[in-house]
This record gives structure tokens, sequence and C-alpha cells, in this order.
């Protein structure tokens, strides 16, 4: 099981007219793998992620995700798909600043279902995991900027989703903070039943892909293949 689109296009209406954003992407992420989507800003990365992820409708073209043919879902379908099935993480965090390191975890169980205690200790178990533990009952304004994303990857994957969806996950940190979060990715979000998307536009943690999908002017234009153990992806590469 895995993400396949294909043949989505996504247009836009300005008040110059309509602008047409993707034009006819074909995008797989098999489960198991980290696919790393890159290419300049404006080329469609972000558009993409958030039509898979049902943030945004108006595409035309086949987006399955695990099964679930994401462009056909309704309104009210797309809010428990989203629950269940999507992890997201984000360049900024945007962890809830009145909430400490493990309630903040605990967000996504809660909106599951599980009853506050529980969600709170299951909680402070993956950050224990992830060597917050000391840090649990901290607010993210008492955090620095690497322990703030390895908050944001603990919510993110708290409730065992299918499909993990990174926008940018080190633009905010330095090199070392960086490699950091990409080594738990790799180690943490990848799994046999699981694809892991990360959008970037840092070079330096390529080597951590899977898989390296080019995207550029609305459309694929290279997928490369990545040993992410041993070498890292040249982006100026022409294999495929």
């Amino acid at each position: 099981m895995s993400v396949i689109c294909k043949d989505v296009k996504m247009a836009f209406k300005t008040a110059a007219g309509s602008v047409s954003v993707l034009k006819g992407v074909d995008f797989v992420a098999p489960a198991g793998m980290l696919t790393m989507l890159v290419g300049p800003s404006g080329c469609g990365k972000t558009t993409l992620i958030s039509l898979i992820a049902g943030l945004l409708r108006g595409a035309s073209g086949s987006m399955q995700v695990f099964g679930h043919e994401v462009s056909s879902m309704s309104a009210s379908m797309l809010v428990p798909y989203r629950l269940k099935n999507i992890g997201f993480i984000f360049q900024q965090y945007n962890l809830l600043a009145g909430l400490t390191a493990s309630e903040n975890v605990a967000v996504p169980l809660v909106a599951s279902g599980f009853d506050w205690p529980s969600a709170l200790a299951k909680g402070k178990a993956l950050l224990d995991t992830l060597g917050l533990g000391a840090h649990a009952n901290k607010l993210p304004s008492q955090l620095s900027g690497g322990q703030q994303q390895r908050v944001a990857i603990a919510r993110a994957l708290v409730h065992s989703p299918k499909l993990l969806l990174c926008d940018e996950p080190t633009a905010a940190l330095d090199g070392q903070a960086g490699q950091a979060v990409m080594t738990l990715l790799r180690d943490l979000a990848v799994a046999e039943d699981r694809a892991a998307i990360v959008v970037t536009h840092d070079p330096r943690v390529y080597s951590f892909a899977d898989r390296v999908v080019h995207m550029e002017d609305g459309l694929i234009s290279k997928v490369e293949s990545v040993s992410s153990q041993k070498h890292p992806v040249d982006p100026h590469s022409t294999s495929h």
C-alpha cells in the first residue's frame, strides 16, 4: 500500500485569471520508505501534499492514500480521515504555547477519542523514547528549536498514522539540529505500513531519503532512488 497520485491538476483563480499550479502530476510515495519532494519555491510541492492531506480541495485526477480516494471524500469525511491516517510536521512546529510538551503530544489522541490521562501517559512515553522525558512538563518557550521539533515529531507519530507529511522540517534549524531531526525521522517515521513524505529545500538532508522526487513548474521532472545509509544524493545528478 502507498500514496498514488495520477494526473493531478490544480489551478487557482487570481485577479489576473486562472493560474495552473499542478499540470498533471504522477507521484508515488511507497510505504516503508521516506520520499523527499524537492524543487524550487512555487513549483507545487506544498500544493501537492496539501491535496493529499485533504487540506486543499478542487484538483482533478486521482489521489489514493492507502486505499482512500481523497479527491472523492466529502468535507465531513476528511476530518476523521486526517485524524486517523495522517501526521503533520511543520517548519514552525505549531506547538500550543500554553500546553506542556507531553500535553502537546497528547492532543491528537484526545481528538481521536482517548481520555486525557491515557493520552498524556502515551505522549510522555513517546517523549521518553525521543530523549525528552526530562522536558515533558516544560512549555514550548522553555525548549530549544531542536527540542520543539522533536516534540512536533512525537505529536505527529503518537497516533500511528499511515502517512507522515513533513513540510520543511529542518528549515528553522541549524545543520546539526537538522541532521538530528532527520535521523529521528528515519528511525521512527519509516515503517512497513507507513509512508513518509518530506518537502525540503535542504540538500544537506537528501541522504536520509529512500527516494528523491524533483518537481519543476508543476510537474515531476526526475525521480532518484537513494541508498540513504551510504551515499548522499547529488542534486545535480541526471540519473533516474
